[in-house]
């Protein structure tokens, strides 16, 4: 059995993350990311206040780095009004990433990609 993936959440001293809402992202993002467990080492997640506790919209900010089993870091990021929209919303991009990376890893052991030509 493998382990499961190992989610990290981090926040400036701008962005107040109760054990229970942190305990509450972590949830999220494994939930979200869960098909991908197998395929994933860590994730981690950064929420920081743009505009320093100001409020201007906006102005939280969420970047995710998901660590692949043996390739590169992917990195996605996401604002928003607050930390739990700014985090569904990288979440939304972080799985059409992974979506791409471990498809086109997939298709490369499988050879040439449905519809394409091989070339000479």
């Amino acid at each position: 059995m493998e382990a499961p993936v190992q989610v990290i959440i981090n926040s400036d001293h701008n962005v107040a993350l109760s054990e229970t809402s942190s305990g509450d992202m972590s949830a999220m993002v494994e939930h979200t990311l869960g098909r991908f467990d197998s395929d994933l080492t860590r994730v981690e997640v950064h929420l920081s206040d743009e505009s320093a506790g100001r409020s201007t919209g906006d102005d939280i900010r969420c970047l995710i780095e998901a660590r692949p089993e043996g390739l590169n870091p992917e990195t996605v990021t996401d604002n928003a009004s607050s930390a739990t929209d700014a985090l569904s919303g990288a979440l939304r991009k972080m799985v059409s990433v992974l979506d791409t990376t471990f498809g086109r890893r997939d298709h490369h052991k499988g050879g040439t990609p449905m519809g394409g030509a091989e070339t000479s």
